[in-house]
This record gives structure tokens, sequence and C-alpha cells, in this order.
């Protein structure tokens, strides 16, 4: 994995979209995650680069000056055309103390700020020569990933986040986070310069698969076995919830498929999001049959179906 090119660090195009860009990260940070690889020294290396290869190329403004030439991969300004001893200046001239200054295609040759620039770099800024100051710089953003539970992503939770430098971070998941969904915490990024503000913590979110619970937006659904004495005669069950095991009523008669709805038992109320419900679809489960269930069915008569099918099949 290249640790220069932010494009090919990430594998993705240069005509990449965000949402390109935002997939690729995502899916080498569950790879690379220094939580999934203790100890691995390699791997912290790639979640590191690729951590910074996406804040840069996240940033559409910081994309733009990297694609254009102005920074370079770690987000640092590059030399502007023409400096340096490969600039392609022409015209050179030596000048005292054997320093040389070119004319450039214009000819006009440096100003003195021009001078001013370069020698206040080479003399601590004791030149004489006027000096352009540099800004505040605003801190740059850090990408992490983040897995939770389904149940974290349902009801909501505190989560934390072990940094590449082996410092944690405490992350309030909101209840119906989404997998894949990014959370910006403010400031918790790089420290800016000269009193500008700290970049962001950009959080990617993986949510892991549950076993009982299907999500459906703001609704979730599961399916519960019952027994055929229950789906007949009706009566109580235990339902599992997220939040907690409640007691429901099967009606008399339900069949595998009956669905009953829990009200506000699906993805926990925030902000102006209601709560969403449980859909509950019955499974019913023969079980063990004892020596009366075996008579009682005996004693029933057959349906005229089963009747003219045994008849077809004696012929």
């Amino acid at each position: 994995m290249s640790a220069g090119d932010p494009y090919q660090t990430l594998g993705v195009a240069r005509t990449a979209t965000q949402d390109e860009i935002r997939k690729a990260y995502r899916a080498l940070a569950k790879k690379y995650h220094p939580d999934l690889n203790p100890g691995d020294r390699e791997a912290e290396e790639k979640f590191k680069a690729i951590s910074r290869a996406n804040d840069l190329l996240s940033d559409e403004t910081q994309r733009g000056r990297y694609d254009r030439g102005e920074i370079d991969a770690t987000g640092q300004e590059r030399a502007p055309p023409g400096y340096g001893a490969n600039g392609g200046y022409r015209d050179f001239a030596e000048g005292a103390q054997g320093f040389r200054y070119g004319g450039g295609a214009g000819g006009g040759g440096f100003s003195q700020d021009d001078l001013g620039d370069i020698f206040g770099s080479m003399f601590g800024g004791r030149s004489g020569f006027s000096q352009r100051p540099s800004g505040p710089q605003r801190g740059q953003d850090r990408s992490y990933a983040l897995t939770v539970s389904f149940i974290d992503s349902v009801l909501g939770a505190t989560s934390r986040v072990s940094l590449p430098n082996g410092s944690t971070l405490d992350v309030k998941i909101p209840p119906g986070i989404e997998d894949g969904q990014v959370l910006r915490l403010r400031g918790k990024g790089d420290e800016g310069s000269k009193g500008a503000p700290a970049g962001d913590a950009l959080i990617t979110i993986s949510i892991t698969p549950d076993t009982r619970y299907t999500r459906d937006g703001r609704d979730l659904r599961e399916r519960l076995p019952v027994d055929v004495r229950t789906a007949v005669l009706g009566g109580p069950i235990t339902v599992p919830t997220p939040s907690g095991s409640v007691r429901m009523n099967v009606p008399a008669g339900s069949d595998t498929g009956t669905v009953m709805r829990l009200r506000g038992r699906g993805v926990k109320a925030h902000g102006k999001q209601e709560a969403g419900n449980l859909y509950v679809t019955l499974e019913v489960h023969i079980g063990k049959a004892d020596d009366k269930f075996r008579e009682f069915l005996k004693s029933q008569a057959p349906s005229p179906d089963l009747a003219e099918a045994s008849q077809g099949d004696s012929k």
C-alpha cells in the first residue's frame, strides 16, 4: 500500500466520487484497524496511512489543492512552481556569497518581497526584508472506524475508540444510527496552529448483525416459536425485545406467519424521531407429541380431501 499518493493508498481513481472514497476507506479501515490487529505494527501503519489519505480526500477543499499540486499528501504546502534547483527558472545569475537568483520567463527578477521570503527562511527572518506572516491554520480532521453491536445501534450507547497514538476517545452513539454512517466530533482532530480551531474526528460506524432481530427503518422484526396448544387456544407468551422481555397474548387460532405488533419496542426515540415498533412473526412448533395428543389426533375424522387422496392412492 503506497504511503504517498492518497488515491493509491485508498485504491481509488483520481475521478472517484466521495461515496467511492468513503466505501474504500471503510473497507480498508475494517481490515487494518488496530483493535482487530493487536500487536501488528504493519497493520497499524497501514491504518494510519489510509486515515491520512481519507482525511485529505474527504475534504473537498484539501483534495482540490492536492490535485492542483498546492499541497502534498500530508497536507503540507508545496514550493511554488519554479522554486528550487529543478524548478525551471531561466537566466540564473550568481550573486554575493554564492546565492543564485533567476529572472524567470518574464525577465523581471525577484521583487523585494520575494527575496524577503527566501532570505527570511534562510536566516530566521533577520534579513531586513519584509516577510509575509503565515496565518493561523485549522487542525486536520482525523478518521477512525468503530464497530458497534446491533442492540447499541438501536438503543444508543457510549463506545470507546482506540486511537493510533494509544489514547482513547469516547463516542456517543445515537439511537437509530445506520451502518456506514459517519459521526463528526467537533474539535477532536489535530490541534490548530496560532489559535486556530482544532480539526474534527470523523467516526465511520459499522454495525454487527444480530441473530434475532432485523431492522426495517425504525421498526424491528423477529421470528418467535410458539407451541401448538398456545397457537390453537391462545394465551400469554414472553417476547424478547432489545430493551427487555415483555408478555403478550397470542390470539386463539393463530398459525405460522401470524404477525403481532409491540408498539414502541423498535428503535428508541431520539430527537424528533419517534420510537419504532417491534413486529413478531409466529412460528408454530409441534414439539414432542405425547400419547394423549396422538390419541386425540387419531380420534379426529380425516378431512374429505385427505379421504379422497387416500382412496386414490389405493387404486
